[in-house]
């Protein structure tokens, strides 16, 4: 993509309202636009993060059977009346309007969360343990009635989120496919450049045991954990009965405290969401029983605003490759021509984004250091036929021609 048609620009200034670093970057980048307190707009770059972010997601998803859908957002209040959540109070209510115009009281929630509606969906597909299991998840916008939107991407009133749900018969067979979810999770995170801790939580009022989170360690994170400074088990500090110095109750190594940003968890909900839609099953001898169910989520404006977080510098954002707006930065300095590598780049089916416009070599390089793409190809009059080639984050740069830039490129896995 030339950089001259992107409708987006890079602003110098950091924004007046935003005190987080992740808002601060994404909006001076031109990643995202502020709505209002906790609702943001992805813009074209910012929305070629999420969708690599998406493709992770989904490919680890579809490995371990999930099945994509896509559920309601508007709920009717019956959903979470059965499940005593309607007064909740991150609940966003809404009143139907139309014929029922003249009705005073919320008749509908806008999806904070899908239990409900997943649970009842499954009653017209399962009647037998044949039926089971199966998996299901979508990425879906959500909102809540956060009282506390701030820290930018971090805590939202607006948010996309990965929700995956399975069903089972037992929970033995929950807790088999709860094991790979957590592998598959801690593949995802990997996969975005995060290191995230399997982190022991408190479970609630409708889960069956503790639930489980993942935590990227973060200065500016609102969660504590303690983690073992040897075998990496973590546990929440809100459940926790380890102590700074402390033995891991796993293999014996000291405690530490560090204040994390949770990017996943998953929880064993049990029978309780099937007893409330009546979810119910035929076992190998005919008798009913209740399917027990898990659920597990990740928000992916929380990853992307994690990433930025714990990898950018004084410079700007470090994107890592796997989702990275594009995979290349090339900047055409002092009036040279990038044409001819633009081709050659496309030709090779790279993602580049190509930065043609009239502006000062200085600021183009501080543009390319706040945006972040991984690598920064440089034509200029004095390089000739040549092409600098330099990876974000790194102070070396190397001069060869674009044959050589392109196998390097694919060298460093930046092929399609």
């Amino acid at each position: 993509m030339r950089q001259s048609e992107l409708f987006t620009k890079v602003s110098r200034a950091a924004p007046k309202d935003e005190v987080a670093l992740n808002a601060e970057l994404l909006t001076r980048g031109g990643f995202i636009y502020k709505n209002s307190a906790g609702v943001y707009s992805f813009l074209p770059l910012g929305w070629r993060v999420i969708q690599k972010i998406a493709g992770i997601i989904r490919e680890e998803m579809n490995a371990i059977g999930g099945q994509e859908l896509f559920m309601a957002a508007l709920h009717d209040k019956r959903y979470l009346k059965a499940t005593k959540r309607w007064d909740v109070g991150v609940v966003f209510k809404v009143v139907s309007g139309g014929k029922d115009a003249g009705e005073k009281e919320p008749g509908f929630n806008i999806s904070w969360t899908h239990e409900e509606i997943m649970a009842e969906i499954g009653t017209k597909y399962v009647s037998s343990y044949k039926d089971l299991p199966f998996a299901a998840y979508q990425i879906q916008t959500k909102f809540r009635n956060e009282p506390r939107a701030k820290s930018g991407l971090l805590r939202g009133r607006e948010f996309l989120m990965k929700d995956l749900y399975s069903f089972h018969t037992s929970e033995e067979d929950l807790f088999k496919y709860y094991d790979r979810v957590a592998a598959a999770y801690q593949k995802i995170f990997a996969r975005c450049g995060l290191k995230a801790y399997y982190t022991l939580a408190a479970g609630g009022d409708f889960t069956a045991s503790n639930t489980h989170e993942f935590q990227v360690v973060a200065d500016v994170g609102e969660d504590t954990i303690y983690l073992c400074e040897k075998c990496e088990y973590a546990e929440n500090k809100e459940i926790s009965k380890l102590t700074v110095g402390g033995k891991c109750p796993k293999c014996g190594t000291g405690i530490r405290e560090e204040k994390a940003i949770e990017v996943g968890n998953i929880f064993p909900l049990g029978t309780k969401y099937s007893e409330a839609f009546n979810l119910q099953f035929a076992d190998e001898q005919g008798r009913k029983k209740y399917v027990v169910m898990g659920s597990y989520g990740i928000g992916l404006g929380r990853v992307m605003a994690t990433i930025v977080e714990v990898m950018s510098d004084k410079s700007g954002i470090v994107w890592p490759a796997n989702v990275a707006p594009f995979r290349v930065h090339l900047l055409a300095l002092n009036g040279a021509n990038g044409d001819a590598a633009y081709r050659a780049l496309q030709d090779e089916k790279i993602e580049v984004l190509y930065d043609d416009r009239s502006l000062s070599a200085g600021e183009k390089f501080a543009e390319a250091d706040l945006v972040g793409i991984p690598w920064r190809l440089v034509v200029s009059p004095k390089l000739g036929t040549k092409v600098e080639v330099k990876r974000r984050g790194e102070n070396n740069a190397e001069i060869m021609d674009i044959k050589e830039v392109t196998k390097k490129l694919s060298e460093n896995g930046l092929l399609q």
